[in-house]
């Protein structure tokens, strides 16, 4: 029967499993958890290919219990009830490793049922999810588990995992591998950190591959065409798109063009493009702001230049968007300045309207008919002192200027004609 390699060389120990140093190295939790045998219910959560099915494999084996898999796409109740029916028989004689793929397709009733049997320590529960699990798995389930992320795997650790499968390919066909320069290397960047699809690859490579003699030579030419594009995660329904748009402001906010271009880079490649035109008009508003309010409309007029040219051309305009706001000097004066203020609308405070802010209507409803508004553009510099602010928020101060060249320039100007100095 055949069985894929990657099925074949499914790790047997925590040894062998590549990238997830951070949770199975010699001193860290999860190891330390899987060699005391005392295991509690978990959430594994990352990507596909990082090994979150093959670690549950090892748990059940070193601990000794039955494990039985579920996808909660096509799994129902029923099937959890036919688990535990078999508990405290001959099948399941050490308890039971539910290992239960993609649980954020369980809708709420089945969550619940779930909770029902981990709760009394009938059903050890493994869940993998490929979503954040905070916002896609119930409380009540994750307050009675402990999440372990698995990280994406690094070309680094990923070229382990593809010089073993060679050598495995070598040793089962009686063939010598011969690779190109740069061909295996190709293979572990291009897999997206999925260990399983870099496995394929080599697979398909030696299966297509054109044997000389007793030496199966392995082209880069091959090796792209195996392997394809690397598979970019940027699903609009799945956290790593968000992850992406995120990654993409906070590079900007911080002043770093090169991670700026690469998260864009990535969200283009994604077929993202509408989706980073969006975050890129919020981050000339929200991050560059006042320190350099020209970049609005200049943003702008990338971002509409894209949408007119289309991709591949559109990657510059937005490129050049993303540069120029990475390397402006930033301010979120305004954007803090209203979230101040509707922190204290969400409060209650702010009603009503000083008496000569109201629209003049109101002097036609038998109320005082002189406002007292004083109209600033009769008065030197265009100012005169008024109350603006309703009565009960009176000398709240919500924006803050800037520290950069703009809003400094803007202070001076305004402190020198509100507050001007004594005079002598």
């Amino acid at each position: 029967m055949y069985q894929p390699l990657a099925e074949l060389l499914r790790p047997q120990t925590l040894d062998e499993v590549y990238g997830q140093e951070h949770i199975l190295g010699k001193d860290a939790l999860l190891r330390r958890l899987i060699d005391s045998g005392n295991i509690p219910n978990m959430i594994f959560y990352g990507p596909s290919g990082t090994g979150k099915t093959t670690v549950a494999n090892i748990i059940a084996r070193q601990t000794n219990r039955t494990l039985y898999k579920l996808n909660a796409t096509t799994a129902s109740t029923g099937d959890i009830k036919d688990i535990v029916s078999q508990l405290d028989t001959f099948l399941a004689p050490n308890g039971v490793l539910l290992y239960l793929d993609e649980i954020q397709s369980f809708n709420k009733k089945q969550q619940q049922t779930l909770l029902e049997y981990i709760e009394n320590g009938k059903i050890t529960l493994i869940a993998s999810t490929t979503e954040n699990p905070y916002f896609y798995v119930f409380n009540a389930i994750l307050s009675r588990s402990t999440v372990f992320e698995f990280k994406q795997i690094s070309a680094e650790a990923a070229l382990q995992a593809v010089n073993r499968a060679v050598a495995y390919m070598e040793q089962r066909t009686a063939l010598k591998a011969a690779p190109e320069a740069g061909a295996l290397e190709y293979i572990a960047g291009s897999c997206g950190g999925d260990i399983r699809k870099a496995l394929n690859a080599v697979e398909v490579l030696f299966a297509a591959g054109r044997p000389e003699g007793d030496t199966m030579p392995l082209t880069l030419a091959d090796a792209k065409a195996a392997s394809q594009k690397s598979a970019l995660r940027a699903d609009r329904a799945g956290d790593n798109y968000y992850d992406l748009l995120s990654a993409l402001q906070k590079s900007i906010r911080g002043s770093d063009p090169d991670a700026a271009v690469h998260y864009l880079a990535r969200l283009l490649e994604a077929g993202q493009m509408p989706s980073a035109c969006r975050r890129l008009m919020v981050i000339a508003c929200e991050d560059v702001g006042l320190a350099y309010p020209q970049i609005i409309p200049i943003v702008k007029s990338s971002v509409d230049a894209a949408l007119m040219l289309g991709m591949p051309e559109a990657r510059i305009p937005l490129a050049d968007a993303a540069v120029l706001m990475a390397t402006s000097p930033k301010s979120n004066s305004a954007y803090a300045a209203l979230a101040a203020a509707s922190a204290d609308i969400a409060k209650g405070k702010g009603r009503g309207f000083p008496r000569h802010l109201q629209n003049v209507h109101a002097d036609s409803t038998g109320m005082e008919r002189e406002q007292g508004y004083l109209y600033p553009h009769d008065y030197p510099n265009h100012y005169v002192p008024q109350q603006y602010l309703p009565d009960d928020l009176v000398g709240t101060v919500y924006y803050e200027y800037g520290a950069n060249k703009l809003e400094q320039s803007a202070r001076q100007y305004w402190q020198g004609i509100k507050e001007p100095p004594p005079r002598k």
